[in-house]
């Protein structure tokens, strides 16, 4: 389907902010929601942000809210993922993904919800 390219992760120290992007082949037609998750070593897929396509409603998963902000350009088709006040525990893979399933915002906490994955961009920080 649409191909999905990270970019914008790289080695930054604690307190600093760094701005992820996730820039889509082509007009996502079929899209109604774009996330992002996170993956350190040995640990979970975890939940970090989702925006709506159409409405641009947005959630947040617990350990980055009023840190990290989601956002996207209709235009470009792009999503982006400011992050602030990064902490060593933001380490990881950061991922975004695209779905077809037009259903609620709780729905998009799911990585199951999302049937396409861009290859990832790490992220570093350190202390």
């Amino acid at each position: 389907q649409v191909q999905l390219v990270e970019s914008g992760g790289g080695l930054v120290q604690a307190g600093s902010s760094l701005r992820l992007s996730c820039a889509a082949s082509r007009r996502t037609l079929n899209t109604y929601a774009m996330g992002w998750f996170r993956q350190a070593p040995g640990k979970e897929r975890e939940f970090v942000a989702a925006i709506s396509w159409g409405g641009g409603n947005c959630a947040y998963g617990d350990s980055v809210k009023g840190r990290f902000t989601i956002s996207r350009d209709n235009a470009k088709n792009t999503v982006y993922l400011q992050m602030n006040s990064l902490k060593p525990e933001d380490t990881g893979v950061y991922y975004c993904a695209g779905t077809s399933k037009d259903r609620s915002m709780a729905t998009y906490f799911w990585a199951a919800t999302y049937d396409n994955w861009g290859q990832g961009t790490q992220v570093t920080v350190s202390s």
